[in-house]
């Protein structure tokens, strides 16, 4: 990404042009834990249309058993760190400063599946006028990030949204119905999306 940012404390994006990084189209990774940031708009980017997105008979029923309660918002802190707590993290301490304050004002979100009392995965974004910027997730019991994914789902189309943006493929997620689209696709559908006025 051209340009540079200003910090708004020690080791952290100052959130105006996080945003406006996100309504270009980047986003932030860490080289390592302690490393510096880059920025990616990657080409072809990943996105799970809202109205293509897939449940399979296995997840529908774990749904049904009710087995985990939806929280929103409750931890974000806990969620970040857990989604960074691997070997191998793009999310460095800068990142988890950069979108506690974002959470702080109203544009970073937690969506959280809780077991027995218990924080037992989730996920965590960025909501920007109809788009969400899907960041990471996590588990720590099986198919919690799975149904935190769902109920993010079923929240974006409620509200009104249009975009689900989840940057890169992998197959989990194609197993959901992301789908690869160019760059320029990206952008287009991102500029309606964002100027969209929605409720998360």
């Amino acid at each position: 990404m051209n340009g540079s940012y200003n910090s708004l404390h020690s080791k952290t994006i100052e959130p105006d042009f996080l945003l406006a990084a996100y309504a270009a189209g980047y986003f932030p990774m860490a080289e390592s834990r302690d490393g510096p940031l880059r920025w990616f708009s990657p080409d072809p980017r990943a996105v799970i249309p809202l109205d293509a997105f897939t449940v399979s008979r296995s997840m529908r029923q774990t749904l049904k058993k009710n087995v985990f309660h939806e929280r929103i918002d409750t931890v974000f802190d806990e969620v970040i760190r857990a989604c960074g707590e691997r070997e191998k993290t793009w999310i460095s301490e800068e990142i988890i400063g950069s979108y506690l304050e974002l959470h702080r004002r109203g544009y970073a979100h937690s969506i959280e599946a809780w077991h027995e009392g218990k924080l037992a995965g989730g996920l965590y974004g960025v909501a920007l006028g109809g788009a969400f910027f899907g960041e990471s997730m996590f588990s720590r019991v099986r198919d919690a990030s799975k149904v935190a994914l769902v109920w993010l789902v079923e929240r974006l189309r409620g509200g009104g949204f249009e975009l689900l943006d989840t940057q890169f493929m992998t197959p989990h997620l194609a197993r959901f119905g992301a789908v690869e689209i160019s760059r320029k696709a990206y952008l287009r559908q991102l500029r309606h999306a964002v100027g969209k006025s929605t409720r998360f």
